[in-house]
């Protein structure tokens, strides 16, 4: 006779979060409500520890797959094309999003009659910067950026070896195989975790609801509303459209396929922690898979629609309402700008800090600011992930129809267990854009 384990086991993917997220909300509901010290301890502990499990596979995981990706590119014709179209279809959606943002945030005035108090408050010890930003890219210290888990220096040591790796070609080839090892250790090991999510799910939504409760979003009642209405047009308004009218393809195929990442994404506030299965479900909506193993770590760290456009742009409209400073056509133009060219500031990373202080200092708003966002932060970043790893998806599967290298049978039905352990690498046969 099966076990309880077994039915766990066969109960869908997005079941067993929603079972978590419920039950999290209610256990952290008896923990506020009765003061109930111990559970809110237990629900902060499972949480942590679930979120600190997907960090510690992040500085393998990103530059492995980096490496790997770059260097299959040797398999796909007119690689160079496909990823300037994938880069421009990031930064069309990055404007298309930040427009959103702007224009509820000027339609709300989120921050008019928060009656929020400034005083004391202190701007955070690290700001981003135009010039930290640029200079940041490049490591100082090869161990040090993966000690102190910087993804961007990540990324950039990946592209370099894997660019290294592709120029040198037969005698680099065990390096490449030994990435792809370890990428393959990497994901069968994160894989176990997020066989987890269900009770990180638990722990992470309890914790919010026991220490923060419903009180605390009183003053940012209407920011809150904009960031989570500007991420919902966006992901099921704005991703549809393009899907429909530049890829020709059925949306609710794609939310069929790809919700199990975005439910993830939502719970984790990782994207590089969700890039297995934001990876998975690309590939089982049709994409090859040489194509996806580039765009989606590509995007899991520079593609932020929700944490890089729509916040940024609604948090520096409260925060200028806030301290009574008047925004002009001049600085939306900036804040547009910073969103479409600094989104790999935030570097797949849970939150959003580096990018609304590099936002903020950009236009010239107080960098104190945002110790007024601290505190709904974990609240409002389940729904930037979210909308952060459907446009991860989103794009490559548009690049891939336009290219006509989409396979429209698996876009249509889409099917595989995402709980099964991923298959190891192995090389695949050139894929060919269409010219």
């Amino acid at each position: 006779m099966p076990g309880p384990l077994s039915a766990v086991r066969r109960t869908p993917f997005w079941a067993q979060i929603a079972g978590g997220l419920v039950l999290g909300l209610l256990l952290g509901w008896i923990a506020r409500a009765s003061d109930v010290a111990w559970l809110t301890t237990t629900l902060d502990t499972v949480g942590k520890t679930f979120v600190q499990l997907l960090k510690l596979a992040v500085p393998p995981l990103v530059f492995t797959a980096i490496v790997v990706s770059v260097a299959n590119l040797r398999n796909v014709a007119n690689a160079a094309r496909l990823a300037v179209r994938t880069l421009l279809w990031f930064l069309a959606t990055s404007l298309i999003a930040v427009a959103v943002g702007l224009g509820l945030g000027l339609l709300t005035d989120p921050g008019s009659g928060a009656g929020l108090s400034t005083e004391g408050l202190k701007a955070p010890e690290e700001a981003g910067s135009w010039v930290d930003f640029l200079t940041g890219i490049v490591p100082t210290n090869i161990a040090t950026a993966f000690v102190e888990v910087n993804v961007l220096q990540i990324v950039f040591l990946g592209i370099v070896t894997g660019a290294a790796v592709l120029k040198i070609g037969e005698k680099a080839e065990p390096v490449r195989r030994l990435a792809e090892s370890v990428l393959d250790l990497t994901q069968t090991a994160l894989w176990w975790v997020i066989r987890l999510a269900p009770l990180g799910t638990l722990g992470l939504i309890g914790k919010s609801v026991a220490k923060y409760g419903w009180d605390l979003l009183a003053p940012f009642a209407t920011l809150t509303a904009d960031v989570y209405i500007g991420c919902a047009i966006v992901l099921f308004a704005v991703y549809p459209l393009l899907l429909r009218f530049a890829g020709g393809l059925n949306p609710v195929h794609f939310f069929r396929g790809a919700w199990p990442a975005i439910q993830l994404a939502f719970v984790s506030r990782s994207s590089v922690g969700t890039l297995p299965v934001t990876r998975r479900v690309t590939e089982r909506l049709g994409v090859p898979s040489e194509y996806a193993s580039f765009a989606v770590p590509f995007g899991a760290t520079t593609k932020m629609d929700g944490c890089a456009a729509i916040y940024p742009a609604l948090a520096a409209i409260f925060v200028g309402q806030v301290y009574g400073i008047h925004l002009g056509v001049g600085d939306y133009l900036l804040i547009a700008f910073v969103s479409v060219i600094g989104s790999a500031a935030t570097a797949g990373l849970t939150g959003a800090i580096v990018m609304l202080t590099l936002t903020l200092s950009t236009v010239g708003l107080p960098l104190e600011g945002v110790g007024l966002l601290l505190a709904i932060d974990p609240i409002l970043d389940m729904v930037r992930t979210a909308t952060n790893v459907a446009g991860q998806a989103v794009v490559p599967i548009l690049v891939a129809a336009r290219e006509k290298t989409l396979d429209r049978a698996a876009y249509d039905h889409p099917t595989g267990d995402l709980l099964a352990e991923p298959a190891p690498a192995r090389p695949a046969e050139p894929v060919t854009a269409a010219a």
